[in-house]
């Protein structure tokens, strides 16, 4: 019996790009300590088996990929930092290609850090930088009405906007958790009129970097996730696989609700049934 196409591409996916929360784990409201989801920890163990690679990629600016991966390991998942993807990964690229090198950042060490490693000069909001070349929103749960002011000047410097993430919420153990960087990028466009530009998922760029990483064509990834509106727009944008997982923002009802060519090629309960499909 000849299997489904989407059947057919899974197992001849060469790489695969797996979300965080929601899809191999849940944290807590503060995106701190994980817990694996059923059959997470067994699918990347299969993949590094057989050689596949395979990376982490969260649209949490929490912690930078080093970090990141090692808050994953406490808990048992094998992933080396550079196999860890945050929109961070994705800003270094886009703002070399910008030639930007004045970055006002509002967000915590997991957002600026990475760009000052990368040679940007950053300043951190509340401190004012209104001839800075971009402003860029991350995770930052202390911000204050200076950061918005500051984010708001910067843009009418000039300073393109940019921010990891428009997503209103994101799935964790405690219900769903507020998108902090959706909920501040808003609120400086609302000020300036400027649309945020998202480093993010499910940007394009988003998805080639990630696959410039695996060393594997889009048309050959197969992209996990829980979000209809991230991992799974991403991947149909570029041609990947897209597979829709139950545990996390949307359910089967949801992921069955989206339009005809906007649904997940599969929608599957949750890893462990994928982990069925590729044992």
């Amino acid at each position: 019996m000849d299997l489904p196409i989407s059947h057919q591409r899974l197992r001849s996916a060469r790489g695969f790009v797996f979300d965080i929360d929601g899809t191999l784990a849940l944290a807590d409201r503060q995106l701190n300590g994980y817990q694996p989801l059923p059959g997470a920890l067994q699918t990347l163990a299969l993949l590094s088996e057989r050689g596949t690679p395979h990376v982490a990629f969260t649209n949490g600016s929490t912690k930078t990929p080093l970090q990141l991966s090692q808050a994953l390991a406490k808990v048992g998942f094998d992933l080396e930092p550079d196999n860890t993807l945050t929109p961070l990964s994705v800003a270094v690229s886009v703002f070399k290609r910008k030639r930007h090198k004045r970055v006002l950042v509002l967000g915590v060490e997991g957002v600026w850090r990475p760009l000052a490693e990368a040679g940007f000069e950053i300043v951190r909001s509340p401190a004012r930088a209104d001839d800075a070349d971009a402003v860029l929103i991350g995770w930052y749960p202390e911000f204050g009405l200076a950061d918005i002011d500051a984010a708001c000047r910067a843009v009418w410097g000039g300073a393109t906007l940019y921010t990891v993430s428009k997503a209103a919420t994101l799935a964790s153990r405690d219900g769903p958790a507020l998108g902090i960087s959706g909920a501040l990028s808003a609120a400086v466009s609302s000020v300036t009129g400027k649309r945020a530009i998202v480093v993010g998922k499910p940007s394009t760029t988003a998805l080639k970097v990630a696959c410039e990483r695996l060393g594997v064509a889009a048309a050959d990834v197969a992209v996990v996730g829980d979000d209809p509106t991230l991992e799974n727009a991403m991947a149909l944008r570029g041609g990947a696989l897209s597979i829709g997982v139950h545990t996390g923002q949307a359910g089967a009802k949801e992921f069955g609700a989206l339009p005809e060519g906007q649904r997940p090629h599969l929608s599957l309960p949750g890893i462990h049934t994928l982990l069925e499909l590729l044992q």
